[in-house]
């Protein structure tokens, strides 16, 4: 079956009433689809009866110095993909069609938006939240499934969902990589091959640290290799380098068990990129 594509609320109604009933999963993306969003829609095809991927740049999380206007913009790319895949409904809508001129209303992310990755990037989870939220309320699935590579995304999203009693299931998928290491993201098609080079002791980095126990081992460990591709031609710029329990995004204690989620960021280039692995402690 085609894919049935929608760019507003009353086109994705009547895309909704053309695929039928059943369950409904959401795949909410940003476009310039790649692997890991096919492994995502997968997941999702697992889920549910009907798939619906969503591909909307969104301005809300972009800060003023940041690619929102050279971000990869593939749409009929994209729309191959998803018909590969079996998605029944794409929801592609313009800025117009989600935001009104003179909104005022958005969600916040509260403290856990504000801390690693939110530190570096001020209001960015909170344009996340408000545009997930708006996605939830005009999809209406079951269920959604996002990456664990944007795990704070995912944790952020959880939240909202616990906190706001939202009746969708919300479901992580693996980090998938390139032969290399490299965890797949559609801005990796902006490094050179020099680049690469350096943003490939991300991943490094956090293979070091996940063979270490402790966390100030676990984080000297992946420390190491960042300091070393800080003096890389082009170096590695970090932003972070956080060991922090999954669902609240502070700082793991020395003497924590269970789940941590190490996690980095750094610029290589004009890039920035993140990564992070779960590891069990104690």
């Amino acid at each position: 079956m085609d894919v049935i594509v929608a760019g507003n609320r009353e086109e994705l109604g009547k895309a909704r009433e053309a695929a039928g009933l059943g369950r409904y999963a959401l795949v909410p993306t940003m476009g310039a689809l790649h692997e890991g969003h096919r492994s995502l829609i997968r997941l999702a095809r697992e889920q549910a009866d009907q798939v619906v991927v969503s591909i909307f740049v969104n301005p809300l999380q972009f800060g003023p110095h940041e690619d929102f206007s050279r971000y990869p913009r593939t749409f009929e790319a994209d729309l191959g993909v998803c018909a590969e895949e079996g998605v029944r409904v794409v929801f592609a809508p313009a800025v117009a069609d989600m935001y009104l001129p003179d909104r005022q209303i958005a969600v916040s992310a509260g403290a856990m938006g504000s801390v690693v990755e939110g530190a570096f990037r001020p209001g960015h989870f909170d344009g996340v939240l408000t545009v997930v939220l708006k996605l939830f309320n005009l999809v209406q699935p079951d269920v959604a499934v996002f990456g664990q590579k944007d795990a704070q995304q995912l944790a952020l999203v959880r939240r909202m969902v616990a906190d706001l009693n939202l009746p969708i299931a919300i479901v992580g998928a693996p980090t998938v990589r390139e032969a290399d290491g490299l965890a797949l993201s559609s801005r990796n098609r902006y490094l050179s091959s020099a680049d690469r080079v350096t943003a490939l002791n991300l991943s490094k980095a956090l293979r070091a640290g996940a063979v270490q126990r402790e966390p100030e081992r676990i984080k000297d460990a992946a420390r190491a290799v960042l300091e070393t591709a800080a003096r890389f031609d082009p170096p590695l710029l970090l932003d972070y380098l956080a060991l922090v329990d999954p669902a609240t995004f502070t700082e793991v204690t020395e003497d924590h068990r269970g789940e941590a989620i190490l996690a980095v960021a750094a610029k290589v280039g004009t890039t920035r990129l993140i990564d992070n692995v779960v590891l069990t402690l104690g």
